[in-house]
């Protein structure tokens, strides 16, 4: 079984929406631009956000945008309009790919230079971990997004978010915190009874290379 009929299971979500979802009728021939209702936005942001919309990636799923370098989370509808931004924290790692078997081991076991945000696409559903709710973005990694927890006081994780800069937001071991204001009244009613889509812009890698259709056309 997959990781994500896992996390779907999990979750009591049927797995069997996400292979059956219907493409847009033939009627909507061209894709929305995405709509990011004035919120700044870095351009790989706003590029994969047009490709989703116009390659259909998205699948007519809600969908969101990690971006890493700028530590904030772009949430949208299936049209593609923001339905809000927040800032995040993220892996304490920088790098754009997971340990194998990473989810698995104790957090106490997991060097800094390990705990990662991976990059990438990824199916995404609410669920539940042993302490909250989630929305579990890679089930076999232990990925997920969710309300910012305590941590220890030396973490300042509250503080952190309150940062304007994106250079003190890596604190996690992987997951993404965001502030609980957010994952209730914009992340939760979102992602609500269906699987969403979650981009992972990457941080060490050209943005093509895990997302080819973003790369610049070459005139012929």
């Amino acid at each position: 079984m997959s990781a994500l009929a896992l996390a779907l299971l999990a979750a009591g979500v049927a797995a069997a929406p996400v292979a059956e979802s219907a493409p847009p009728p033939a009627s909507e021939q061209l894709a929305p631009a995405p709509d990011f209702a004035g919120e700044q936005a870095s351009q790989e942001a706003y590029d994969l956000a047009q490709w989703a919309l116009a390659s259909r990636d998205s699948r007519n799923l809600p969908f969101a945008i990690v971006d890493k370098r700028g530590a904030r989370v772009f949430v949208f509808d299936r049209q593609g309009r923001l339905q809000g931004a927040a800032p995040a924290l993220l892996g304490l790692g920088v790098g754009d790919d997971s340990v194998p078997g990473i989810g698995q081991r104790r957090l106490a076991a997991i060097p800094p230079h390990e705990r990662t945000t991976p990059a990438g696409r990824f199916e995404a559903v609410l669920g539940h971990d042993l302490e909250q709710d989630i929305l579990w973005i890679d089930y076999e990694s232990a990925l997920s997004l969710h309300r910012v927890i305590a941590g220890t006081p030396k973490d300042r994780r509250a503080e952190r978010l309150l940062s304007p800069s994106p250079e003190d937001n890596r604190i996690s071991y992987g997951c993404i915190n965001v502030p609980a204001a957010f994952y209730d009244t914009v992340v939760v009613p979102a992602f609500t009874g269906t699987v969403g889509i979650v981009y992972i812009l990457p941080e060490t890698k050209p943005l093509a290379a895990l997302f080819p259709g973003t790369a610049p056309r070459v005139a012929q």
